[in-house]
């Protein structure tokens, strides 16, 4: 399983004047990129990225799972997103739990049925395309180069083939095993294998066709329920057929002259908000790049901002505490002010959650259009349901919720869950009587790494004047919680100093070092798209072009940007 899969190869960023599109999967930025010289604009491309990497990359994404987007308007400034989470199971209450004997302690396991919600990406892609689409292109046509990928097939991508293997062995550890349509003879298929998905291109040609209706009414809903039925959960038709998506207005924050905005709760965007008010209190460039100062106060910085949106944060109808009390700047300073260089802060316990697959994906066009789209099932396959002659896996974005009475993410009927997917852009920190000037859309997935990467990569290019490449291949630091050792991990990515790894164990902090090989996927995978080299310290104010585009792809994922 490429155990000793190394990261040495370089790339430049890629500039281009006219559009750009960045993801995981090169087939899918193709796709992307051909809808955009067919007249779509950001939203359209996006969409189709969304729909080929659920061909491509089914062990991180699909139809089964949840999705969120920004959207920046070229012509108005503008910034509007849609919240593509689903809902629980309405039968599916904290009693009802209980009575079948779970508890806080005790819930059920990751891949259970009953952690399926409501499947919102397909509605999501959908919405994205009629609110923000060009209208130029048909839903259908939008979909068209994904459809034609799951019907011809494609060859499987190296990383992807690890991940598919990875998430299907684990599947079959706790004792299930994932349907037939995603796998190739019983197995997972490997690098360069051709894979073709016919009842996935079917489920997408239907969506193209019909719209909303034709996955959460009909054919593909009653699939979802049976599977979800047979395996103890109690999703209903009503269940789907009532799921809509949420337009959504982002939330943002100044950073030394730019603004970072990221999608509201029930998604975790507040965590980088909140970690960027505290770092601003800090002199990060001074530090030195991922040396033991920055490195020190950014984890401590994190398990403040973490903590606060997992005590805080959940479905948006039973949050409690104003989100401008959390934004506040005087807050971050106050937080800020509980760091120290000698002091590691007390030990807080988030509640229950574990690493996820996903693809972040962005595009922008020659209108100056800007989308930022998430696309997840959760952990890998997520449930490993497939629905019968759909295609796809069921997310098990459920795992998400709390089993603990009086939070705000405990479990209810009805109720979105504790989100981690985030996507992101980047303007000027203009006043509300300007329009804001797109700098970036950016992004990184990956769980509870994604408020920290989106902050990591920004400070790559903010405070150290990194290209967009150079800011995604940089060594990053993952923060979390451990639940089997009862303490906070950070994990140090191979190209981290050995000597920085020391002193923070010095500190007081429980360090793994180094990261290395497949293992970096806890890092996330990470797309920049900036418009102009702002980041440049070292350009003349003559040197820079606000019309070209700069682009950079993570080089721990398969995929590339491609521009024209």
């Amino acid at each position: 399983m490429d155990v000793d899969f190394t990261f040495s190869s370089r790339r430049s960023p890629v500039v281009c004047l006219h559009g750009c599109v960045a993801s995981s999967q090169p087939l899918a930025s193709n796709i992307g990129l051909d809808i955009l010289k067919r007249g779509g604009n950001a939203a359209d491309a996006a969409v189709a990225i969304a729909a080929a990497l659920a061909v491509t990359e089914p062990c991180s994404t699909g139809p089964g799972g949840d999705a969120f987007c920004l959207f920046y308007n070229g012509n108005t400034g503008e910034i509007r997103g849609i919240n593509g989470s689903g809902r629980s199971a309405r039968a599916q209450t904290l009693d009802f739990l209980e009575g079948r004997g779970y508890a806080a302690e005790a819930p059920p396991s990751p891949s259970d049925a009953l952690n399926v919600t409501v499947p919102g990406a397909p509605a999501c892609w959908c919405d994205a395309v009629q609110l923000f689409g060009s209208h130029k292109l048909s839903l259908q046509e939008v979909l068209s180069g994904a459809t034609e990928l799951a019907e011809v097939g494609f060859p499987v991508a190296q990383v992807t083939a690890h991940h598919w293997a990875k998430w299907v062995a684990a599947l079959r550890d706790a004792g299930k095993e994932l349907g037939g349509e995603l796998l190739i003879d019983g197995h997972a298929p490997k690098c360069g294998q051709v894979f073709r998905n016919p009842t996935l291109a079917q489920t997408l040609k239907e969506l193209g066709e019909r719209g909303k209706p034709a996955f959460y009414q009909g054919r593909v809903a009653r699939a979802i329920v049976d599977i979800i039925n047979q395996n103890g959960g109690v999703m209903t038709l009503d269940d789907l057929s009532s799921h809509d998506s949420e337009v959504i207005t982002p939330i943002s924050t100044e950073y030394k002259g730019v603004r970072l905005w990221e999608p509201p709760p029930n998604s975790q965007g507040l965590a980088a908000l909140l970690l960027l008010n505290i770092l601003e209190n800090f002199p990060l460039k001074a530090a030195g790049h991922n040396s033991s100062d920055y490195i020190h106060v950014l984890v401590e910085a994190v398990r403040l901002a973490q903590t606060d949106a997992l005590h805080y944060l959940g479905d948006p109808d039973h949050v409690t505490i104003p989100l401008e009390t959390l934004l506040d700047k005087s807050y971050g300073h106050q937080q800020a002010q509980r760091i120290s260089a000698d002091r590691v802060m007390e030990k807080v316990e988030p509640c229950q959650m574990t690493g996820s697959d996903t693809v972040y994906f962005c595009v922008i066009d020659s209108d100056g259009n800007a989308c930022s789209f998430v696309n997840s099932t959760y952990m890998g396959f997520g449930s490993g349901l497939v629905p019968k002659d759909c295609g796809f896996s069921l997310q098990n974005r459920g795992a998400c919720f709390s089993l603990c009475r009086n939070q705000a993410n405990c479990i209810a009927g009805g109720k979105r869950p504790y989100h981690t997917i985030i996507p992101a852009l980047l303007t000027d920190s203009a006043t509300k009587s300007q329009k804001p000037q797109l700098l970036a859309a950016l992004g990184v997935m990956g769980a509870f790494m994604q408020p920290q990467g989106h902050v990591q990569v920004l400070l790559n290019m903010l405070e150290f004047g990194m290209n967009p490449q150079q800011a995604l291949d940089a060594p990053r630091v993952y923060v979390h919680f451990d639940r089997k050792t009862d303490q906070w991990m950070v994990n140090l990515e191979e190209g981290v100093d050995q000597e920085v790894a020391e002193e923070m164990r010095k500190r007081g902090h429980k360090v793994n070092w180094p990261i290395t090989g497949h293992q970096r996927a806890q890092f996330g995978r990470g797309q920049i798209i900036t418009v102009g080299d702002w980041w440049n310290p070292s350009a003349s104010q003559t040197d820079h072009s606000p019309k070209v585009l700069w682009a950079g792809s993570d080089p721990r994922a398969d995929g590339c940007a491609q521009g024209y």
